[in-house]
């Protein structure tokens, strides 16, 4: 959504040019009901993880990895293969085979990865521009030429803007480029300074989920980059919610969450921008979306328990790497997730299977009563068997 633009200065008052910027503050009062809910969401999941095992599931962290890195590019309009993520998250992980894939997508999984399990180490200005360095390993946005690996130093305006050519919008106009240093080198001391609820420290304490959304408004509103600022500005979320933890969020995707309500996202961080240095509303706006992100996390968790208790009751079925590869396609698609059912057609353009190998192999799951069907004939189709999945048909088998 960036993009530099050269214009009179427009009469627009955002929260940088308000004397006593950037002294942000909150109402703890008014917040605590909402950062209590965030808190209780978050130990709720947290609990479910442990009592489960998914918390040191590797299979279920690269699931949460993976929507991360692919909700925190599509934020930003850019779509990004599920397989590649998934790919180069696994090699990271140590549970996968070396393949090509492009230096964007791992670039970004490893800035993403950083944030979160490098919460111990400080957040400075040579961590920042490694990081912007990774999102940009061709010097490149696009086809647009960039500064990679430092603040921008144009001197143009910086502005964020939407609509078509001379009908554009202003969202926001982020501080001139001469002022960046000065600017990250505030935040920077706050963020390495501020203390967080449940610190051996002296003085007030700071709630770790305000702390995030905090955070991540001063970055925003500094727009310290040419290019990747809402990229960079979510992984400082990250970083400061393991802080808060004391350990990786692995958990919980809040980017994935601000793609659901991608709107809310952009309203609720444009409407604390042109607001004062009282950023209550921002931070309550924040910690809902972490519940609801913790709430998400927790269905998920249900889900992989659902794929584990289905293997487990199958697991003495001999199949082979097709059926396999089908089955898993099916439970990964959820309840209804495959659109219009599964038939031999359909598993041989996935298997490369003939028609009649595709036959055979779907018979054979449906005698291990993996699979049941709807339909006869050409019209017959299949469906993964999982309790109280019904895919659309009234009730499961």
């Amino acid at each position: 959504m960036d993009k530099i633009r050269l214009m009179a200065k427009a009469p627009l008052k955002f929260i940088w040019q308000h004397p006593g910027w950037p002294r942000l503050t909150f109402d703890a009062g008014a917040a605590s009901l909402h950062l209590s809910a965030a808190a209780r969401e978050q130990g709720v999941v947290e609990g479910k993880a442990s009592a489960v095992g998914m918390g040191s599931s590797a299979e279920f962290l690269t699931e949460v990895l993976t929507d991360e890195v692919i909700a925190t590019a599509a934020i930003e309009g850019e779509h990004l293969a599920p397989a590649s993520v998934r790919s180069s998250i696994a090699r990271r992980l140590g549970i996968g085979a070396s393949s090509s894939q492009t230096q964007q997508v791992d670039g970004l999984v490893d800035v993403i990865r950083d944030a979160s399990e490098g919460f111990l180490a400080p957040l400075d200005e040579e961590r920042l521009w490694r990081w912007h360095s990774a999102l940009f390993p061709g010097g490149t946005s696009g086809i647009r030429r960039i500064a990679v690996g430092r603040y921008r130093d144009h001197d143009e305006a910086m502005q964020i803007v939407s609509g078509q050519i001379g009908r554009e919008v202003v969202h926001y106009e982020a501080p001139p480029s001469a002022d960046v240093a000065r600017e990250m080198a505030a935040f920077l001391a706050w963020f390495g300074a501020s203390p967080l609820s449940g610190a051996a420290v002296q003085g007030p304490v700071l709630d770790g989920i305000a702390r995030a959304a905090i955070a991540h408004l001063w970055f925003e509103s500094i727009h310290p980059f040419e290019d990747g600022n809402g990229r960079l500005g979510r992984a400082i979320v990250d970083l400061a919610i393991a802080q808060y933890l004391g350990a990786p969020s692995r958990l919980v995707s809040l980017s994935s969450q601000f793609l659901r309500n991608r709107k809310g996202y952009y309203d609720a961080l444009n409407h604390a921008q042109r607001g004062g240095l009282d950023v209550t509303d921002w931070v309550c706006w924040f910690a809902d979306q972490f519940a609801q992100a913790c709430r998400h996390s927790g269905t998920l968790i249900d889900k992989a328990l659902e794929k584990s208790r289905f293997w487990a009751v199958h697991a003495t079925v001999a199949i082979n790497e097709r059926q396999r590869k089908v089955v898993q396609r099916l439970l990964d698609d959820g309840d209804g997730g495959f659109w219009g059912g599964l038939n031999a057609e359909k598993y041989g353009k996935m298997t490369g299977a003939s028609k009649a190998t595709a036959t055979r192999d779907l018979a054979a799951l449906l005698t291990a009563h993996m699979l049941w069907t709807t339909g006869q004939g050409r019209a017959i189709r299949y469906f993964v068997n999982v309790p109280g999945w019904a895919h659309g048909q009234g009730e499961s088998a």
